[in-house]
């Protein structure tokens, strides 16, 4: 994985817009060679590009969320060979501004029901 500073910032907008006054509550963190964005500690997603040049969102909206299992692009992930329950890879290509606000909606929902960290 590799950082994708274009991905970045088409999440950091999406996510500013449905912030608001929450906002000071959001932190960005290089993790697994993207970049992954926080809310109160609580990761919500990120945005890289692979080795092989696919540019992808991954959002955290965790196990069993019908919300996040009926928005259209997602993908399971899988790192490893090893299914990761709750997140999901959203192909950025295939991904508009409206979209990208539905799945942003949906796991920061997700965040915000965890406690504080």
């Amino acid at each position: 994985m590799a950082y994708c500073e274009e991905l970045t910032s088409q999440m950091r907008t999406a996510l500013h817009r449905r912030l608001g006054d929450e906002i000071d509550r959001l932190e960005e963190k290089r993790m697994m060679g993207g970049m992954c964005f926080m809310f109160r500690g609580n990761m919500v997603g990120g945005a890289d590009r692979t080795k092989e040049g696919e540019r992808r969102f991954m959002f955290r909206c965790g196990k069993g969320n019908e919300a996040a299992a009926a928005l259209p692009g997602g993908q399971v992930m899988e790192m490893g060979g090893r299914v990761m329950s709750g997140l999901y890879f959203v192909d950025a290509d295939r991904c508009d501004d409206a979209l990208l606000g539905r799945w942003s909606d949906v796991a920061l929902e997700f965040a915000r029901s965890l406690p504080a960290k």
